[in-house]
């Protein structure tokens, strides 16, 4: 008897053991790097468990919810769109993710990645509604930062960050093709024509130019030979009034004699002019002058003698 009574109470012994092992086991949580934990009591929400070691109150906490905190990318789907221009076409999206309220995404939306699904569908369209189709096709980057910012702005009352937005591909059908094809025909044509235009327009002014600079060169050369030609003519101006002072002041102090004397220096001089020239072969000279020069010997001869 007293056998069984120590085999029974080494069973609820044993049973205990196992129990209390039991429960710190279920009060402990280890919640991974890329995950967090969303703890219940009574099936209402209590918390939330970070990355790392927890302790739960065992038998009245749970884990109700694993959420992977990672980025996430939604799969990529096509929109119909009507641009500014009444121009239809397809519009190849993508949005990236991550969810930092765990609670808000459990509690507020049953399925995120539809609800994102539908949010950026009519927001991508209300942005490419407001571009024609060549600024589509251009602004991709300005259009992916509209969508990721009026998307985080729906988005955040489920928890979730909107890290960016991918528009990955606009499809325009053949006869839209065909269509900016000839546009892209008649614009490289019109700049064609505008770079021949300027071309010749350049060429003008360049011509323009040379003659300007031309006719300003000639008009320089030609003050410069009218300043040259005033200059010389000053000079021998000047030159002529002294020599004219200086015979006037001979004639005062000399009187007849030195009238004379000017008189025949200007008759040899002339004469001497005459017999230079290259068209003449003989020379007659005048009586008149040959006693010319006698006086004028006899006039310098009196000049000599009549100097200090």
């Amino acid at each position: 008897m007293m056998e069984a009574l120590i085999g029974a109470s080494a069973v609820i012994t044993l049973l205990f053991v196992a129990f209390g092992i039991l429960l710190v086991f279920k009060g402990i949580k280890i919640v991974p790097q890329s995950d967090v934990f969303v703890i219940e009591r009574f099936g209402k929400y209590t918390r939330t468990l970070q990355a790392g070691l927890n302790f739960l109150i065992p038998l009245l906490d749970h884990v109700a919810h694993r959420i992977s905190i990672l980025e996430r990318q939604l799969p990529e789907f096509t929109i119909s769109v009507i641009t500014k221009d009444n121009v239809e076409v397809k519009l190849d999206a993508t949005v990236f993710y991550r969810v930092v309220d765990a609670a808000a995404s459990v509690y507020r939306i049953r399925d995120i990645d539809q609800a994102i699904h539908t949010a950026s569908t009519s927001i991508v369209r209300s942005a490419a509604g407001k571009l024609e189709l060549d600024e589509l096709q251009s602004s991709r980057d300005s259009m992916n930062e509209e969508i990721a910012a009026n998307l985080q702005s729906a988005a955040s009352v489920w928890g979730i960050e909107i890290t960016r937005t991918e528009i990955t591909d606009v499809i325009v059908d053949e006869e839209t093709k065909s269509a900016q094809r000839q546009q892209l025909n008649a614009e490289r044509q019109r700049r064609a024509i505008i770079a021949t235009s300027e071309g010749q327009k350049r060429s003008v002014e360049l011509a323009a130019d040379a003659e300007l600079y031309k006719a300003s060169k000639e008009a320089e050369a030609i003050r410069v030979k009218a300043d040259a030609t005033a200059y010389s003519i000053e000079a021998e101006a000047k030159a002529n009034a002294e020599q004219t002072r200086l015979i006037a002041s001979a004639i005062a102090e000399n009187g007849q004699p030195a009238i004379n004397f000017e008189i025949m220096k200007r008759q040899i001089e002339a004469l001497g002019d005459v017999a230079s020239g290259s068209n003449t072969k003989t020379v007659i000279v005048p009586t008149d002058i040959t006693k010319s020069m006698g006086v004028l010997e006899t006039l310098l001869e009196q000049f000599r003698s009549k100097s200090p």
